[in-house]
């Protein structure tokens, strides 16, 4: 049975002032003020959905069932946080507790019920993940991409915060340089992290795939590729120059992505939701309560 108290505990700005950013140390705090409150409350599972801005899109499922059979043996040992919502309750951290609970068989889970808005909710998730999670490396980049746009961080700065190299830092966020066939690539450990940078570093998209597939297919190492890549004296990509972007479109797009389950954009006072077919365009319909049978 849920309670009515809610943890207020110190707000995001202090985990982001610090010179290091640690989440673990401020979840630590956020739990221990809310278990001498008496505010770590049991949340029925059925009633939490996962966070919107939650960069994770793959979950190793051997890791959960490893944490799901360590829950049934010890529990869960550090509360969920959640947020209120319409319909329930909104993960903002323990997206992995959270699956690895419900594989565990278990109805409820301990949490702490906090206020956040959608920017924090999105900047908890992201720095959740690259400080928890073994995020794939597109994962990873898109995460330090958020959080350097969110916060207006420059490189120096991110690498600062998260005590990363300035030079991973750069190398990892030139991977979103590369087409979206070659991030599926990465993120399906097809290619190694140092076959795209090597592979970010062409600009010519047509060639970069050409030697995706022959990576792939030959097995071929780094150095190898680094090698055919010399002698073949490639054309190489320009820096870009990061586009400024409101951030409020993100979090709806992802809002929508989440309601709809399909991928959604939003540019130039438009919202532009793709369909596969007939069948696909009338199930997004019904979802936004348009009436089909209404002539």
């Amino acid at each position: 049975m849920e309670t009515k108290k809610k943890a207020l505990g110190k707000g995001l700005e202090q985990l982001f002032s610090n010179s290091v950013i640690d989440f673990n140390n401020f979840e630590k705090e956020v739990t221990e003020e809310a278990q001498n409150n008496g505010d770590v409350t049991e949340i029925e599972l059925g009633k939490i959905i996962s966070n919107p801005y939650q960069p994770r899109k793959v979950f190793d499922e051997e890791a959960l069932e490893e944490l799901a059979a360590s829950i049934k043996e010890y529990g869960i040992v550090q509360p969920i946080i959640v947020k209120k919502s319409v319909s329930g309750y909104e993960l903002v951290a323990g997206e992995r507790r959270t699956k690895a609970a419900r594989l565990a068989g278990l109805k409820t889970i301990p949490a702490i019920i906090k206020e956040f808005n959608d920017q924090e909710m999105m900047e908890i998730a992201l720095i959740e993940n690259i400080q928890r999670e073994n995020l794939n490396p597109i994962e990873e980049a898109i995460s330090y991409e958020n959080i350097i746009k969110l916060r207006g961080y420059t490189q120096e700065e991110f690498a600062k915060k998260f005590g990363k190299s300035r030079s991973h830092v750069t190398n990892l966020l030139g991977l979103l340089s590369l087409s979206e066939k070659v991030k599926e690539m990465v993120a399906k450990k097809q290619l190694t992290m140092g076959h795209a940078r090597a592979l970010s570093k062409v600009a010519d998209e047509e060639k970069v795939i050409e030697l995706a597939n022959k990576i792939v297919n030959e097995g071929l190492s780094v150095r190898e590729i680094e090698k055919i890549l010399t002698n073949q004296d490639m054309p190489k990509r320009n820096k870009i120059k990061t586009k400024e972007v409101d951030y409020h479109y993100t979090m709806y797009e992802n809002i929508l992505r989440e309601k709809i389950g399909t991928k959604v954009k939003i540019a130039k006072n438009k919202v532009e939701i793709p369909f596969d077919s007939l069948k696909d365009l009338e199930r997004i319909l019904e979802i936004i309560n348009i009436d089909l049978d209404n002539d």
